[in-house]
């Protein structure tokens, strides 16, 4: 990816409602280059949707809570394809150490948070963690900065 991809994303990631035509504008580069660009970062798995942020206290899910799930064989979460499909889970991650998943959930009060710990339990051991406040809820996708070596080491 080139600085122009990066300038595309920023714009898009900052609002993906833009036309081409606006996006041309702001990023100096013609339309048609524009929408070839685009086309190019969502058929390279680059962009991979266009989705609106929520917030979900105000769409009536005031509980949010990160579980942790300690399931293995083929009873785990992660093998089983209903799961994802339940509306209260809105990430699932395969993780290391001695859990196989952390999944975020969003529910609507503490005993709709209940039933889902009662839905998981037969998966293994849920262990739960409510999410008091979110300083951080999204940041846009920059690139990394480019380190030199630390002394003594060579790339």
């Amino acid at each position: 990816m080139d600085e122009m991809d990066w300038a595309l994303l920023r714009e898009l990631q900052a609002d993906a409602r833009l036309s081409y035509s606006e996006l041309s504008r702001r990023v100096h580069l013609s339309p048609p280059a524009v929408a070839e660009r685009v086309r190019r970062l969502e058929e390279s798995g680059v962009i991979s949707g266009y989705h609106a942020h929520v917030d979900l206290t105000r769409a009536d899910r005031a509980v949010i809570a990160l579980i942790r799930m300690s399931c293995y064989g083929p009873r785990c979460i992660l093998h089983d394809t209903e799961v994802p499909q339940w509306p209260e889970i809105l990430e699932i991650h395969r993780i290391t150490g001695d859990a196989c998943s952390m999944l975020k959930v969003a529910a609507e009060s503490i005993t709709g948070f209940e039933r889902v710990i009662d839905r998981l339990a037969p998966y293994g051991q849920p262990s739960s963690t409510m999410v008091l406040s979110t300083p951080l809820s999204w940041r846009p996708i920059t690139p990394l900065p480019h380190n030199p070596p630390a002394p003594g080491r060579r790339r």
